[in-house]
């Protein structure tokens, strides 16, 4: 008799546990579906690198919108940033000068920058460094809506001034593009919920 219920109790022990990893397997195979996809490719040109990302999160492009444009916060959103403010407007222009760290591996350098961003809200983010330790930097962020969310189409050209830069090339460049554009869909998705 007590091998009996025994047998019955491994049975439900079974079925409850098949259950149990179906439903997490469902629901990690949801989550899956609904993380944020990026694609970065980096190209070099003599001492300058050309940047071309593509990122797809589920989110509204307002939310996005606040990520990408939260520069007086920036420094909760990205762990290389020490220091981030706006620190001029004109309308749709805005002055911001942004301070940090670069870290990649047990290599690390320091970086500030002073760009001028011109704002098309809700469609594109257009940027360009007007001093600061990288020698020259352009760049363009659009936002495309899509039907689950938004694409941020992201282009770079930059000549970094670090020997940091130099001596990783395309490798660090690619790494820091990728841990930055990575934090703020972390944040845009944080947002949203």
């Amino acid at each position: 008799m007590a091998t009996a219920r025994h047998a019955i109790q491994a049975t439900r022990s079974g079925v409850l546990t098949a259950t149990l990893l179906g439903l997490l397997l469902f629901v990690g195979v949801a989550a899956a579906g609904s993380e944020p996809k990026l694609d970065i490719a980096v190209q070099q040109s003599g001492q300058a690198f050309i940047v071309d990302a593509a990122a797809d999160v589920a989110v509204p492009v307002d939310t996005a919108w606040d990520v990408l444009t939260d520069f007086d916060h920036m420094t909760s959103i990205l762990g290389n940033l020490t220091a981030s403010r706006i620190i001029a407007r004109n309308g749709n222009i805005w002055q911001v000068k942004q301070e940090g760290v670069a870290r990649y591996g047990p290599f690390s350098y320091s970086f500030e920058s002073v760009r001028e961003i011109r704002l098309e809200p809700m469609k594109r983010i257009v940027s360009k460094n007007l001093s600061g330790t990288v020698a020259r930097m352009s760049s363009v962020a659009e936002l495309v809506a899509l039907g689950t969310g938004v694409q941020i189409r992201y282009h770079v050209e930059l000549e970094p001034g670090s020997m940091l830069a130099r001596m990783f090339g395309r490798t660090f460049v690619r790494h820091e593009v990728e841990e930055q554009l990575q934090r703020m869909m972390r944040e845009m998705v944080r947002r949203a919920a």
